[in-house]
């Protein structure tokens, strides 16, 4: 059976395809390669992908709806996972408009080519963000927690997101989940992370900006743990008129200075640190509960910092040099 990957020249929608090839399926990839980071990674990771026959790459932009769902109607797929957004906390500050088009009228161009094409299981992508800005209380952030304030307009883009899915299961029965992803790390990553442009930093020998002045926790998940979570759910697609709301994390959250520590382990240099207040948009802390996915799937989050960090630094310099 097909299965439609959009964002799959992105690094989750990569690592995606990766695993459902892997287990022999077919995968179309919907891409439209924009240059918010480095132009460079995203032909490298479809280059990886099209190694396999069973894999082909379609560049196209998903809020064109009517070639979308042609696109959709061809392949006859009847799963899809969307991960494709434009990304970005601070950058939806700079230029807003781009969440606008990607998230907001390209979710909703996935879900009308879903609903006309009886797609079985639309599996989306949402984020932590939603949550807003809430400190640390020893629990984590619970689906069933308010959303009701986003601090960027990223999450409310999101949140967004969230709600139109909500109404198309209700109008349509549209099996759906969406899964509220917490900080993923891993090798092939975005530039504009902060373990990313850290670690092109030190090795420069350039200073970092520290934001938070270093008072700020994430629920780093490794990109493998991730994907294990995905693929879980799309094997479990929920009644039509029943959609479902996830986390997917790790459930342990580290300080941010705990972080650079580890980074500075695994590249073995110290960091020059300039410690800036918070950002506009940023939170002070992110931390999943993921019961419900682990009631669900058997999630289990295997991958501990202090050993994802030296895997995505040994991909780091294989890749730049």
């Amino acid at each position: 059976m097909t299965v439609i990957v959009t964002g799959a020249a992105g690094f989750i929608g990569m690592h995606t395809a990766r695993r459902l090839l892997d287990r022999g399926e077919t995968v179309v990839g919907v891409d439209n390669y924009n240059t918010y980071y480095d132009p460079a990674l995203k032909p490298a990771r479809t280059e990886r992908l099209e190694q396999n026959p069973a894999f082909r790459m379609v560049r196209m932009d998903i809020a064109d709806a009517e070639a979308f769902a042609a696109l959709v109607r061809e392949t006859g797929a009847r799963r899809i996972i969307h991960l494709a957004a434009q990304a970005g906390v601070r950058y939806s500050i700079e230029n807003p408009f781009a969440y606008q088009k990607a998230n907001l009228a390209g979710h909703l161009s996935v879900l009308e080519a879903a609903r006309h094409n009886d797609v079985e299981h639309l599996v989306y992508a949402s984020s932590s963000s939603v949550y807003g800005d809430r400190p640390l209380d020893g629990s984590g952030f619970s689906e069933n927690d308010p959303t009701s304030a986003p601090v960027s307009l990223y999450a409310a883009t999101k949140k967004s997101c969230e709600l139109m899915s909500h109404s198309y299961a209700k109008l349509y029965g549209l099996p759906q989940s969406g899964l509220r992803f917490f900080t993923v790390y891993g090798p092939w990553g975005r530039p504009d992370m902060a373990y990313f442009s850290f670690t092109q930093k030190i090795l420069a020998g350039e200073p970092i900006e520290v934001y938070g002045e270093g008072r700020m926790a994430r629920d780093f998940t490794y990109v493998d743990d991730i994907v294990d979570g995905i693929v879980g759910v799309l094997d479990r697609p929920p009644p039509g008129d029943q959609p479902r709301i996830l986390n997917i994390g790790d459930s342990r959250p580290v300080g941010l200075m705990d972080m650079i520590s580890t980074l500075e382990t695994a590249l073995g240099r110290k960091a020059v640190k300039i410690m800036r207040p918070m950002q506009p948009g940023d939170v002070t802390a992110t931390f999943a509960d993921v019961s419900a996915l682990r009631a669900l799937t058997g999630y289990d989050p295997k991958v501990k910092l202090e050993d994802g960090i030296p895997r995505f630094v040994d991909w780091y310099r294989s890749f730049y040099g």
